[in-house]
């Protein structure tokens, strides 16, 4: 078994099988290839396969559908986005630099630095040697890449301002591989040239410059981003990597610390402390002659002295090192690292996804990264409400957010952004998260808590920009209202004095004429004619001859009775004569109400009607 447990691992299995063909014949070297076939290529590999299985089932991902799963790696990979810290094109002020911008952050300028970034790259692939005529020639080439990468940091300063250009971590990267490249030039002309360390500092420099290509990449940056995001989600299981691997080696010290070296286990391969214990445990973990490392450690007599006690034995414990090895073998080359390629697997299919199958590509992403640039001129990574409502205004692609048939949709977008921070600041990874969710079929791609969550929200959200709509359409009403009253300049009072007049006027203008010698309440005849002469006056009214007249219901404000008022006739001068009094009765308490006429009876009208003291006064 234990011969098949290490052909099972692929490790010295060509030398069995020579072994079993020399003692038994050719056609029993069959039976280890196909042992190799079926055990390792089929049983090995469906081992994986359920190490993997069982990880994804851990972490939920087995269990949720492909729209759930799509919506789950747009969440990691919106919180991967970072906002562009490069400043915007500059104004039209300034035309030098915004024809250097243009030449610089074109795609064919970017396409030549990292064309040129290859180039110099290109220089290591012969030693660089003092003692070789050829090296001064490759350290010239060298100076001349570092001259033009020099030359676009400073159209990049000229372009955004020094300010804007240390913005950006990738330019800082740039920035600082440029200025070694310009210090190994001074030393290179320097008479410090012949020394050998010099030549060492300017490939160190080619080996920074080549980095600086990843970030301008798409397909390097999402390789490189594959790397570091796999290495930050499996951290606690490189942890326990390290943690298994010393367990192992105190353990192999203890063990095998006094063991005879051997063919495999010699002066730099043996457990003679844990320093040295761990470096071998790290080559078993490759599988790099794990096996013959085993069997040195299985010494037994006559090939081995054996002492009266530990520290007197140089042999090794075949069962000792059958359980370390194997056990060690197993858990760690054979479940630890398949978990590492799980995790490499899962965020590689997360960079990787097709565009077509995404929530939303990477082109949306960019539009967004390009619209947010544009207005967040600071490059703080927060924009105010009222700079959010701009935003949204201007995106395009799937973020769009319609003014015209999805107004509605703009007043939760925009309520939803106060409500985050109660009115302030809100971050770059908020709205876009916001913009994520109004993009999706939140029933499909959403858990049950996390929908529970997002419809409460919703809800509270639709309910707040209702009561909003309200209170404004009743403002504008009561704005409406309110300017019409100051451009008209009359009060609610003053109208119905105006109409009052109106009315007035309207009956002094009809043809019904009263009959002579009839008394009216207050007075006589005449004294009436002179009073309703200089209340039409005084209003403004025209002239009107005589014969005609008005039949009214005149009341007093202090009493409520009604009389009938019949007119004779009136004299257009006396109202003249008399104007000043008729200002101040018009303005005074005592002004007669006008209300309905009543029925005219001939009896009244002959009948004398008292005197009311009110109308004198």
């Amino acid at each position: 078994m234990l011969c098949l447990f290490e052909i099972l691992t692929l490790k010295s299995w060509y030398e069995i099988r020579d072994v079993i063909m020399m003692q038994t014949g050719d056609m029993n070297g069959l039976f280890v290839h196909v042992f190799v076939f079926i055990g390792c290529l089929i049983g090995v590999t469906l081992f994986v396969g359920v190490i993997i299985a069982n990880f994804q089932e851990n972490n939920g991902r087995a269990l949720l559908t492909v729209d759930q799963r799509r919506w789950e790696d747009l969440k990691r990979r919106l919180n991967l986005v970072q906002p562009l810290h490069l400043p915007p094109r500059p104004g039209d002020r300034h035309s030098l630099r915004q024809y250097v911008y243009d030449q610089i952050m074109s795609p064919n300028a970017k396409r030549l630095i990292a064309f040129l970034a290859v180039a110099q790259s290109a220089l290591l692939f012969v030693k660089w040697d003092v003692d070789k005529d050829y090296t001064i020639y490759l350290a010239i080439m060298s100076v001349l890449f570092n001259a033009l990468f020099a030359g676009e940091a400073a159209m990049k300063c000229i372009a955004v301002t020094f300010k804007g250009y240390w913005q950006s971590w990738r330019n800082r990267y740039d920035l600082l591989v440029t200025l070694l490249g310009i210090a190994w030039t001074i030393l290179f002309v320097s008479p410090l040239s012949v020394d050998p360390h010099v030549c060492e500092v300017g490939t160190i420099c080619i080996m920074l410059r080549f980095f600086t290509i990843c970030g301008k990449q798409a397909t390097l940056k999402m390789l490189l981003l594959t790397v570091l995001v796999s290495v930050y989600k499996s951290f606690f299981i490189i942890m326990s990597l390290f943690v298994l691997i010393l367990c192992y080696a105190l353990s192999g010290v203890i063990l095998f610390g006094t063991v005879k070296y051997g063919e495999n286990l010699h002066r730099r391969a043996n457990f003679h402390n844990a320093g040295q214990a761990m470096t071998v445990l790290f080559r078993i973990v490759t599988g790099e002659d794990w096996n013959k490392i085993m069997h040195d450690c299985m010494l037994s007599p006559p090939l081995c002295r054996e002492g009266r006690n530990y520290w007197e034995s140089d042999c090794g414990s075949q069962g000792a090192a059958i359980i370390f090895f194997c056990s060690f073998y197993v858990i760690l080359a054979y479940i630890v690292l398949n978990l590492l390629v799980a995790i490499i697997v899962e965020n590689f299919s997360l960079f990787y996804s097709n565009d077509a199958d995404a929530l939303l590509s990477y082109a949306d992403i960019k539009m967004f990264q390009e619209k947010w640039k544009l207005v967040d001129r600071e490059r703080r990574g927060y924009l105010t409400t009222l700079q959010v409502r701009f935003l949204l205004r201007h995106l395009t692609g799937r973020l769009q957010v319609d003014m015209v048939n999805d107004k509605l949709l703009f007043k939760h977008m925009c309520c939803e952004a106060e409500k985050m921070h109660n009115g302030g600041d809100v971050s770059f990874h908020e709205i876009l998260s916001m913009l994520s969710y109004r993009s999706v079929d939140i029933r499909k791609v959403l858990q049950l808590e996390e929908l529970l969550e997002r419809e409460e929200l919703e809800f509270n959200i639709e309910e707040e920009v209702a009561k909003r709509t309200i209170i404004n359409w009743f403002n504008k009403i009561v704005k409406a209202r309110n300017l019409r009253k100051q451009t008209t300049g009359e009060t609610f009072i003053n109208q119905l004095r105006h109409q009052v007049e109106e009315e007035v006027i309207m009956k002094l203008t009809s043809p019904t004429e009263p009959r002579p010698g009839d008394l009216v309440e207050g007075g006589s005849v005449d004294q009436q004619q002179q009073r309703m002469g200089q209340f039409l006056t005084a209003d403004g009214s025209k002239k009107f001859k005589k014969g005609n007249s008005l039949r009214k219901n005149v009341s007093s404000e202090s009493e409520s009775n009604v009389s009938l008022v019949t007119i004779d006739a009136w004299k257009p001068e006396v109202a003249l004569k008399d104007s000043k009094n008729v200002s101040h009765w018009w303005g005074s308490a005592s002004c007669p109400n006008i209300a309905k006429p009543i029925a005219e009876s001939d009896e009244s009208s002959s009948t004398p009607a008292p005197n009311n003291p009110s109308d004198d006064e």
